[in-house]
């Protein structure tokens, strides 16, 4: 029996498709991956949580196998009618939210309008300030030759990047994200039109507004190695919170939870029992 089902919806135009880990009746936790990611980035999470919750990641909009919006329409605006609408039609209460990077800045937003939906939030290494040099690390990665003659040089290049992650980690990783050309070659999954900035408006829109209408528990998760949320900006989004919880996750970067599953699952697990009480 596969460890999830693909399953898809249409919200609005959008066709979104997500990953169900199963076990209904649990308390669902809904996980929104990072920009130029897919559901599949959480897979080592959504593998150690399924039995206790009813896990859902979602492929966001241009994204995995969500599609792609018509006019390259990539806003925070947007990414929030997706959401909304996705957890209206799913009817989902009571939510853990869970999000990494553009996921993270997303849940940010939708905890904030839409407190009455969310139980406990987890935002991960992101805020509403983040680090200049990791944003160019990250655009110079994903801005370099997107199409390459085999998947095997994605990982490669990828594993070059982000020597954390084990090679055969990466490899399973990126067999969920690349696509194959009709020549043979391959190329992204996600919308390059993601990475026009007017389109995107990636990491201009003030989110402290969203953050002091937070209500839910709250955890920040930081990876020590972290290029884009400094410790000082981590703590200064910690003390907007009321009552939120700051861990750092040590031997990971931006993107904890795949850098290092175990004590990212820990971590997680540790302030749900403890708020869950």
């Amino acid at each position: 029996m596969a460890e999830f089902q693909d399953k898809e919806i249409v919200v609005g135009k959008m066709r979104l498709h997500y990953l169900d880990w199963g076990t209904e009746g649990k308390q669902t936790v809904l996980l929104l991956h990072g920009g130029s990611q897919s559901a599949h980035s959480w897979d080592e999470f959504s593998r150690a949580m399924r039995h206790d919750y009813h896990v859902i990641a979602l492929d966001q909009r241009g994204h995995g196998d969500s599609s792609w919006s018509k006019y390259g329409i990539y806003t925070l605006k947007a990414h929030l009618r997706d959401i909304g609408g996705f957890v209206r039609a799913l009817d989902l209460k009571k939510i853990i939210l869970v999000g990494l990077s553009m996921g993270g800045r997303n849940s940010i937003a939708y905890a904030g309008i839409h407190p009455e939906r969310i139980d406990r939030l987890v935002i991960v290494d992101v805020g509403p300030e983040i680090m200049k040099k990791g944003i160019e690390n990250i655009q110079r990665f994903v801005r370099r030759t997107d199409i390459l003659p085999t998947r095997e040089a994605f990982v490669e290049r990828a594993h070059q990047f982000n020597p954390l992650r084990p090679i055969e980690q990466l490899r399973d990783r990126l067999s969920w994200h690349l696509r194959q050309l009709p020549d043979g070659q391959w190329t992204w999954k996600y919308d390059r039109r993601f990475r026009n900035r007017r389109s995107a408006e990636a990491g201009q829109e003030d989110l402290w507004g969203y953050v002091r209408r937070i209500k839910a528990p709250t955890l920040l998760v930081r990876g020590a190695l972290s290029d884009i949320l400094s410790p000082a900006a981590a703590k200064r989004l910690q003390k907007a919170i009321p009552g939120s919880s700051l861990v750092v996750i040590e031997k990971a970067g931006h993107t904890v939870a795949g850098d290092n599953p175990p004590a990212f699952a820990a971590a997680v697990r540790s302030f749900l029992h403890d708020t869950g009480r």
